[in-house]
Order: C-alpha cells, then sequence, then structure tokens
C-alpha cells in the first residue's frame, strides 16, 4: 500500500483504476484514457498530483542558495513569477526536474518529482549545510495538495470557481505567473501542453475544490492521460528521458541551462562547459503500425547501425499513430536521407525523425 492524497477517496468513489506511483497510490483512469486525454486536448480535465513533493526554501541566503543549486539562473525571476529548471550534480546529470515559485526576495517554492524526494531532500540538505555561506531554511511541505486543470476551458472554469477578484487575478495570469490567496497559489503552469493552471493548496481544500471544479465542468483524468499529453507536447519524464547519468545538454534541455553571467557559479556548470554532449533527444513517429515503448533500441542506416534508445514511447490520440523521445547519437544528425529504424519484436519498423514536439494547443506540430 502507498501513501494517499487527501483525494484518495475520491478517486474511488469515481472508480478510479488506482495504481503505484513513486511510493503513491494514485489515479491511472477513470474508465478510458483515451477519452481522458481527447478531452483535455478539446475542454478541460481535472488531475490530483498532489503526489508532488512541495519545499519551500527561505531566509536571508535563499536567493544565492538557488543561484547555486539551479542550472537555471533565477535572478529572471520577481515575486508572482515562476522558472522551470534542472538540479544537477557535478559531472552535469540531472538530480531532478522542478519548478521554482518566487514568493518574496527570501521565500521560493519548489515542486520537484514525487519518486525523487527522499534523495531530492538530502541533497538541498547537504548542499545548503556545506556551503558557509548558505543555511537556509528548508521546510517540506507536507501539509500542501496540488490539483492541475488543464485544457482550452481550464481558465474559464477555474475563474468561476475562484472567489471574486482572485478568479479575475487568475484568469489574467501570463504563462510562468501567478496570484496567491490565503490559501491557493495558482500558477498558469501545466504539463500537458494546453493552457491551464497548477493550483497548490491546504490539504483541507483539496477535496472541496476537486468537487467545485468537477461540478464546473472540468472532467477528472488519471496519470495515463497525463503520460500521454505530455509525451505528444515532447515534455520530459524524470527517471526516463533524464537522469543522473544524462546532462539537460542531451535532454532537449539546453534552453534551462543560464550560462550568462559567465561568473555565475553554479552546480554542475563546469561539466557542462568542458565537454560537447555526443547524444540528443529527438522525436520518432512509427510510419506502420506497432507501439513504440521505452528501451526499444533505435537503428540507422542499411547496415542496421545502433544509433540510441527510446526512452518514452506511446500511441499519441491526436496523430493517431505511435511516436516516442529517443536518445541517439549525434554522429548521423547531419547526415540527409539516413534512415532510422526500431527493433520491435525483432522486426526493423521505419521510423521518422522530428523536433521532439508533436502536438501544440491540439493539433499536430
Amino acid at each position: 500500500m502507498g501513501k494517499k492524497t487527501p483525494l484518495y477517496d475520491q478517486h474511488l468513489a469515481l472508480n478510479a483504476r488506482m495504481v503505484e506511483f513513486g511510493g503513491w497510490d494514485m489515479p491511472l483512469n477513470y474508465g478510458s484514457q483515451i477519452e481522458e486525454h481527447q478531452t483535455v486536448r478539446n475542454h478541460a480535465g481535472l488531475f490530483d498530483v498532489s503526489h508532488m513533493n512541495i519545499v519551500d526554501v527561505s531566509g536571508k541566503t535563499a536567493k544565492a542558495f538557488l543561484k547555486y543549486l539551479l542550472a537555471n539562473n533565477i535572478e529572471k525571476l520577481l515575486p508572482g513569477k515562476a522558472l522551470y529548471s534542472c538540479m544537477l550534480n557535478q559531472s552535469g546529470g540531472v538530480i531532478d526536474d522542478l519548478i521554482v515559485y518566487m514568493l518574496s526576495e527570501d521565500h521560493y517554492q519548489l515542486v520537484l518529482n514525487a519518486a525523487t524526494k527522499e534523495k531530492d531532500i538530502i541533497w538541498l540538505d547537504y548542499q545548503n549545510k556545506s556551503h558557509q555561506n548558505f543555511f537556509c531554511d528548508i521546510t517540506p511541505r507536507e501539509d500542501l495538495a496540488i490539483l492541475a486543470i488543464q485544457g482550452p476551458n481550464a481558465i474559464k472554469i477555474a475563474e468561476s470557481v475562484l472567489s471574486g477578484g482572485f478568479g479575475a487575478a487568475v484568469s489574467a495570469l501570463r504563462p510562468f505567473h501567478f496570484a496567491v490567496s490565503e490559501n491557493i497559489l495558482a500558477a498558469r503552469t501545466g504539463y500537458t501542453g494546453e493552457d491551464g493552471l497548477e493550483l497548490i493548496i491546504k490539504s483541507e481544500i483539496a477535496v472541496p475544490l476537486w468537487r467545485k471544479l468537477l461540478g464546473a465542468g472540468a472532467h477528472p483524468a488519471g496519470l495515463g492521460a497525463r503520460d500521454t499529453l505530455r509525451l505528444e507536447a515532447g515534455l520530459s519524464l524524470y527517471g526516463q528521458d533524464m537522469d543522473e547519468s544524462t546532462s539537460p545538454l542531451e535532454s532537449n534541455l539546453g534552453w534551462t541551462v543560464a550560462l550568462e553571467p559567465i561568473d555565475r557559479n553554479f552546480i554542475g556548470r563546469e561539466a557542462l562547459t568542458s565537454a560537447q554532449p555526443m547524444r540528443k533527444l529527438v522525436g520518432l513517429i512509427l510510419e506502420s503500425g506497432g507501439i513504440l515503448r521505452h528501451d526499444q533500441k533505435v537503428y540507422c542506416g542499411d547496415q542496421r547501425q545502433k544509433a540510441g534508445v527510446i526512452t518514452s514511447g506511446s500511441f499519441s490520440p491526436v496523430l493517431n499513430q505511435s511516436i516516442a523521445l529517443a536518445r541517439i547519437s549525434d554522429k548521423d544528425m547531419g547526415q540527409e536521407n539516413t534512415a532510422y529504424f526500431v527493433d520491435i519484436r525483432g522486426k526493423f519498423l521505419p521510423v521518422k525523425v522530428t523536433k521532439p514536439v508533436f502536438v501544440r494547443k491540439g493539433m499536430r506540430v
């Protein structure tokens, strides 16, 4: 038995298929994963993502600490703005990816992955205490839950539920900005490629807010649809598309690495600047029947030379084809007309190599 979010009984009441994920009992789907996927693309889906790891970093040295800890530069932030970043080890590998919310000059909130909670806390504490310039307050927030409402009608539904001026303020948010009320941090962020909000809330209001959003027209969606949605949008999953053995530069996340200003020293900087990545993360579209899956091997050329491996793969409900993210050797990418294949049960099936974004705003890219 895994840990339970405040919405566990709500999921059971909706006949959710529950699975263990990152140590939590979470809804995989509520009957049809494909229907939930399409509802998010065309209307609004509501996800319980309370298994995510929320940590407050506060104190006078909080900004300096996060400038050192993260590959992206939080100097870009002002109160009310969020930033996506990777947290790297000294070799430039990704310990975790996260979103950091700036509440004030000396108070930040991090949302990290559920499955990495234990190692993330150890890493944060170690880096904080091993440098005499820091000693921030690092506080895991076990009292909070997270709902994500995503889709073209998500903002309208949320505004109808959130009270008065706060609803209007949330509706006016730009991407990667957030507004705060007494019990809710509402951020215009998400993991589906659609417009929408992530709502960080006090655990005690999770059930009533869930019910209100469903009553206003949102539909429940589980982790199955969340995975196919993020894959169509080309969004990476920690533990598959990146981990401690891969750098953001070979995980299609070079845009999250801020090398300017050159005098900002952050963990992993030296490793990232001393070696050129030999692999890159690309998109694959299967040109025949079959399903692309994690860990299938990718080959290229008439000699079927091994080129790489699929990191994430599934069926795309929007494209009606199988798609994948794959990490492949960079040496063949510059050659025109190189044919690529995936080994599926001993058959070499042709795939089209493309940019790792397949769907944007519900449409094929």
